[in-house]
């Protein structure tokens, strides 16, 4: 699952989206990000510098300062950001690529049941997550519908 500061992270991505794809997009405050994103605006602060200095959105000073998207939606990949903001997404820590540990109760990684079995599942999750961006987010999909029971 992610954790709700990734939620407040993707809520206010989509609102700076939203934002960057009006003809004339203006700089967001934290304030104004929070009301349009239904998010606590003192989680935003600290969320937002996260983003900003991965080189996602600048800040803007003074008086018709705010934040800005400063990529576009299809360069923002989720995965990564899930990495930065959630830490490593694999199940366990003996499959991740970026936090490898070897799992302390493991006599043998090469013939572990349980490492298989999860390696083959996660394979088709990191499929899916390294191809999403947040311009997939900015529309709804059909699979979605369906799996939410709206389809």
């Amino acid at each position: 699952m992610i954790t709700q500061k990734m939620k407040y992270a993707l809520k206010a991505l989509l609102v700076l989206a939203d934002e960057a794809a009006k003809g004339q997009p203006e700089p967001l405050t934290i304030e104004e990000i929070a009301k349009r994103s239904d998010t606590p605006k003192r989680f935003l602060e600290h969320i937002l510098l996260e983003i900003r200095n991965a080189g996602v959105i600048a800040s803007i000073r003074g008086r018709a300062g705010g934040y800005v998207l400063i990529k576009k939606p299809t360069e923002i990949s989720i995965s990564e950001l899930l990495r930065m903001i959630d830490g490593p997404i694999a199940p366990l820590p003996c499959l991740s690529r970026r936090a490898y540990q070897r799992c302390e109760d493991c006599a043998d990684e090469a013939t572990c049941r349980i490492r298989k079995v999860f390696a083959e599942v996660f394979w088709s999750y990191l499929v899916m997550i390294e191809s999403l961006t947040l311009q997939d987010m900015l529309r709804s999909g059909s699979v979605a519908d369906q799996v939410l029971g709206n389809g």
